[in-house]
């Protein structure tokens, strides 16, 4: 019998990223599950397979690993809209059946919108991890009016308010409905959005491209 491929030894900072891989998926599940009050520095190493130290090698605190949590869900978001809105020479219909497509999935997600609620309870009571949270929450913010901007430009219409406005404004909706429905299936967010996106894009001024498709 053939003896099996020896295995590649990981570099220093390919082990490292392993090591932060884990501990974020495992904080983030005990965060769900018992909250990040009840869920401890140690918890979190012992259901890795690390020690503290290793935590503390790699994150500064609790806060910082549940900062970078949020941080990581926000910048993929972004970055899967951003290309969405990147096709060339998309039509009106092609743009709302792809971001219809996006939308069917937002929220599916029920450990995030747990997730959600425990960043929010958590900048409610610490005011230094507050505005943490609001720098990554305006980055994001930031990233969305982009799209919305580059949306409003591509149909040829002009936004009733400022783009960062609306995608303030969607935030608020999306994390609003999923923290009300919690465990509703189906989330009714990303639809909801996209009526409101399409009421938007058909009442604003501008040039009368493709809007047949808009209105249906």
């Amino acid at each position: 019998m053939n003896a099996s491929p020896p295995r590649k030894r990981l570099s220093r900072e390919e082990s490292q990223a392993q090591t932060r891989a884990r501990m974020r998926d495992t904080a983030r599940q005990l965060f769900v599950t018992h909250g990040y009050g009840g869920t401890s520095i140690r918890d979190i190493a012992d259901r890795a397979g690390y020690s503290q130290g290793a935590f503390y090698s790699n994150f500064a605190s609790k806060e910082e690993l549940l900062l970078e949590l949020l941080r990581e869900h926000m910048e993929a978001e972004g970055a899967q809209l951003s290309r969405l809105m990147d096709g060339a020479g998309q039509t009106a219909e092609q743009l709302f059946a792809e971001l219809e497509a996006w939308a069917a999935t937002l929220n599916h997600d029920t450990d995030w919108s747990m997730m959600s609620i425990e960043l929010q309870l958590h900048a409610n009571r610490s005011p230094g991890f507050a505005a943490r949270y609001q720098t990554v929450w305006d980055a994001h913010r930031a990233r969305l009016g982009q799209v919305v901007g580059k949306l409003f430009a591509t149909l040829g219409r002009t936004p009733p308010a400022e783009p960062e406005e609306l995608a303030a404004a969607f935030m608020a909706l999306a994390h609003g409905l999923a923290l009300q429905g919690m465990g509703a299936r189906p989330d009714p967010s990303g639809r909801l959005i996209l009526v409101f996106l399409r009421g938007l894009v058909a009442g604003a001024g501008g040039a009368d491209q493709h809007m047949n498709g808009i209105r249906d």
